[in-house]
C-alpha cells in the first residue's frame, strides 16, 4: 500500500502540478501580467509547489528530514538530471538576460538555505528566507530599460498557446492546485513508511525518493519545452525552481514549524552538493550561454555519483 500511495502520489503530482502551472500562466496572461513575469514567477513558482506543499507537510508532521531532503535533493535533482535530460533534448542556449540575470542569484539562495538549515531552521532564520526571496523577485523581474523584449516573452507565449476562456482556466487552475495537495500527501505518506519498513533513513528518503517526485512537474515543463525548442524556459523553470525551492520553501517551514536537525548527510553532503552544482551550471552558462549535449551528460553523471553519497 506505501508503495501504491508513492505511485499514485507522484502520478497526481506530475499531472495535476502540470494543469495547475499551465492554467496560472493562461490566467495570468489573459488578466495582462507580464510574460515576462508569468514565465519567472508562475511557472517557476507553481512547479515548485509540490515541494512545498510536502516539505510544509512534513514539518508539520515531525518529519524535519524529509523537508530538508525534499528541498535539498530537489535542487540538486533540477540542476544536474532535469538540466542534464534538456540538454540532451534540445540545444541549451540561453539568450534571456533575465535568465542569465536568475542564474547567480539562485546560486546565492541555494548557499543561503544550505547555510540555514545547519543545526534546524529557526523562525527568524525563516523570515529572513522569506524576505530574500522578495529581493530576489524584484531583481530577477526587474526589466532591462535597454532591451524592451526579452527573450523569454515569447517562449512563454507559446507554452501557454492562443485561445483560452479566463473561466476554464480559473477551473483548471483550482483543479489543479487540489490535485497537487492530494499527491503531495499521498508521496509524503507512502515514503515516510516505506522508509520505516525498509530501513532507510528519512533524510536520505527525502533527499532521493521525495525530491525526485516532487520535481516531476519541472520535468514536465521541460520535456514539453524542449520539444518546442524554448530552452530559455528550460533554464528559467529551473533556475525559479530552486529560487522558490530554497527561499519561499526553506523559509516557510522555519516561519511555520522551527525545528532542530541533526543529519550530516543533508545539512552537509547534499547541502554542499547542491552548492557545487549549481556554481557549475553557471559556469557552464558563461561559456558562450549555453549548456552542450557532452555537459548535459556531464550533469547527469554527476547526479548518479551524487545518490550513493547521500545514504
Amino acid at each position: 500500500m506505501s508503495f501504491l500511495a508513492v505511485v499514485l502520489g507522484v502520478a497526481l503530482l506530475a499531472y495535476a502540478a502540470d494543469q495547475f502551472v499551465l492554467g496560472a500562466a493562461r490566467v495570468a496572461l489573459l488578466v495582462k501580467v507580464p510574460a515576462l513575469v508569468v514565465g519567472v514567477v508562475i511557472v517557476g513558482f507553481g512547479t515548485s509547489a509540490p515541494e512545498l506543499l510536502v516539505s510544509l507537510s512534513a514539518v508539520r508532521s515531525g518529519e524535519p528530514a524529509i523537508a530538508v531532503g525534499n528541498i535539498l535533493g530537489s535542487n540538486a535533482a533540477n540542476l544536474s538530471l532535469l538540466l542534464g535530460l534538456g540538454a540532451l533534448l534540445c540545444p541549451i542556449v540561453v539568450e534571456s538576460r533575465t535568465v542569465r540575470r536568475e542564474a547567480p542569484i539562485a546560486v546565492a539562495a541555494m548557499v543561503a538555505v544550505a547555510v540555514a538549515v545547519q543545526g534546524g531552521v529557526s523562525r527568524l532564520e525563516g523570515v529572513a528566507l522569506l524576505a530574500a526571496m522578495a529581493a530576489a523577485l524584484y531583481l530577477v523581474t526587474r526589466r532591462d530599460r535597454a532591451a524592451a523584449v526579452d527573450a523569454l516573452d515569447e517562449e512563454v507565449e507559446e507554452f501557454a498557446g492562443p485561445g483560452h476562456r479566463l473561466g476554464v482556466e480559473v477551473v483548471r487552475t483550482v483543479i489543479g492546485l487540489i490535485g497537487t495537495l492530494a499527491g503531495a500527501e499521498l508521496l509524503l505518506r507512502g515514503a515516510v513508511d516505506i522508509a520505516r519498513d525498509v530501513g532507510l533513513s528519512e533524510a536520505f528518503i527525502g533527499v532521493t525518493l521525495v525530491a525526485v517526485g516532487t520535481s516531476l512537474p519541472e520535468l514536465v515543463t521541460v520535456i514539453q519545452s524542449a520539444r518546442r525548442n524554448e530552452a530559455d524556459l528550460i533554464v528559467g523553470n529551473l533556475l525559479g525552481s530552486n529560487l522558490f525551492n530554497s527561499l519561499a520553501a526553506g523559509g516557510a517551514i522555519g516561519v511555520v514549524h522551527p525545528f532542530a536537525l541533526d543529519a550530516p548527510s543533508l545539512t552537509v553532503v547534499a547541502a554542499v552538493a547542491g552548492v557545487i552544482v549549481g556554481l557549475l551550471v553557471w559556469a557552464m552558462m558563461r561559456t558562450g550561454h549555453r549548456v552542450s549535449r557532452a555537459e548535459g551528460f556531464t550533469l547527469i553523471a554527476v547526479y548518479v555519483v551524487l545518490v550513493p553519497l547521500l545514504a
